[in-house]
């Protein structure tokens, strides 16, 4: 038995318990996620996933092996596959089964044969190693109970000269706007989860979530630890999200 902690929004609770309330805040919104996320963010966050697909670059003219992790919905596989040519296979990963369902019915048989879908554990990848040409995480690392592991993983299934992209929030430390943001977070938002979805502790954890992850500087150094070069960050929206990238050298 171990006697580790972690945070689970705002509250401690013993390492092993985290994943099983992760996932079943997620099967409760899965069906709307995507519906809250437009709703939460303004439509913002398809701004984001356009800028992170923008910074991958997937190639068009040779084999380009990609895998997404905590992606179970498809909105990051499926920019992918649109932005990169035929040889670009992606590889969809969430421990969460309802988010791969609800991913693998959006995506019908218009990718078919380009996608997959595995249901898996970030921090155990069931893969090979030295396998993918890029790995990306968009806000799914916060959920992470060891988010150490799910680095480390990443770094290891990545080929030689891999990239890492994580697309996550940030800190938003620009004055006055940072008070609205938090007035925003944590009145309205689970407001709007109640609303949408019949739920509104789940979106209460998220908005809890963001504000326990570590600063983005403090994150770089966690991409570094993990072996990763060329670490770097580059935050939108005045904070809201940072995107973090490094290489497998």
């Amino acid at each position: 038995m171990t006697d580790e902690t972690t945070h689970f929004g705002f509250q401690s609770v013993p390492l092993g318990e985290k994943q099983d309330r992760v996932n079943e805040v997620f099967r409760s919104v899965a069906s709307r996620y995507d519906l809250m996320n437009d709703l939460m963010s303004a439509g913002l966050h398809r701004l984001w996933k356009d800028n992170l697909i923008s910074t991958l670059r997937p190639p068009k003219d040779r084999p380009f092996r990609h895998l997404d992790v905590a992606g179970g919905t498809g909105d990051i596989a499926f920019r992918i596959l649109d932005s990169g040519g035929p040889q670009t296979r992606v590889t969809v990963l969430d421990i969460n089964g309802e988010m791969l369902k609800v991913g693998a019915e959006r995506a019908g048989r218009r990718y078919e044969g380009r996608i997959d879908f595995v249901e898996a554990n970030a921090e155990e990848l069931p893969l090979e190693s030295s396998t993918y040409d890029a790995y990306t995480i968009a806000f799914g690392i916060r959920n992470v109970p060891r988010i150490d592991a799910a680095l480390r993983e990443a770094h290891r299934v990545l080929k030689s000269g891999g990239r890492f992209l994580c697309l996550e929030f940030s800190k938003v430390d620009v004055p006055l706007i940072d008070k609205i943001y938090d007035v925003y977070s944590f009145n309205i938002i689970p407001r709007m989860g109640q609303m949408v979805t019949g739920d509104a502790e789940s979106y209460q954890y998220l908005v809890e979530s963001i504000r326990k992850f570590p600063p983005p500087a403090a994150f770089a150094r966690m991409i570094e630890e993990a072996g990763f070069r060329r670490v770097t960050y580059r935050q939108l929206t005045a904070g809201v999200v940072a995107i973090h990238s490094g290489w497998k050298i």
